[in-house]
């Protein structure tokens, strides 16, 4: 398969809504981009961890915003200037907009379809897309990811992010082991373990 854009960045028109997608990283031209792209933007949105590219560019400095409940605490320790929203479907901050993970992204687009045209029509784009979601009327929906799922002898958890742990990555504190997703939460529970931990 081969994609052939019409533009560059450096010759894009200006968009009204852009978004950035699930990615790792950006370019320091494509963050210059955004950064510039911003300025007359209707809406700058990140979907999952599209938020890090989002708050890469400095945008996201003094404001809140969301992510994949998987990198709360990555989003936190990485940019600890970000008010990070636990539990929202979606976050809106002026022009700079972020949702959770995947479908939360749903949610963003039909809530920017609305901001443009209403609620009568975002929920016919809803019906029309057989979408059944009603988190983009209710971003607060998320808040079962707010919370780090408890750790049980079956199945152990990492206290950074909930996600699934593995047994050979761990840490003693205070008389109990935490198990860890990857080395970087280990890491990051380890430089400060009071903030994962009940006392």
């Amino acid at each position: 398969m081969k994609i052939l854009p019409d533009y560059t960045i450096l010759n894009a028109p200006a968009p009204k809504v852009l978004v950035i997608p699930a990615q790792s990283k950006a370019s320091e031209n494509a963050k210059g981009w955004i950064r510039s792209s911003a300025k007359t933007a209707d809406v700058v949105m990140s979907v999952c961890n599209g938020s890090f590219v989002l708050a890469s560019t400095g945008l996201l400095s003094g404001k809140a915003a969301t992510s994949h409940h998987s990198s709360y605490a990555d989003l936190e320790t990485m940019f600890p200037d970000i008010r990070v929203k636990r539990g929202l479907r979606f976050v809106e901050d002026a022009n700079l907009a972020s949702a959770g993970g995947l479908s939360s992204g749903i949610d963003l687009a039909l809530r920017v379809v609305e901001r443009y045209f209403g609620s009568e029509v975002a929920r016919k784009t809803a019906f029309n897309m057989e979408y059944q979601g009603q988190g983009w009327m209710h971003p607060d929906s998320n808040a079962v990811y707010a919370q780090i799922p408890p750790h049980t002898a079956d199945h152990p958890v990492c206290p950074v992010c909930g996600m699934d742990s593995k047994l050979s990555l761990k840490t003693e504190y205070k008389g109990t082991t935490y198990y860890f997703c990857n080395p970087r939460h280990k890491q990051t529970f380890d430089d400060s373990p009071e903030k994962f931990t009940k006392g």
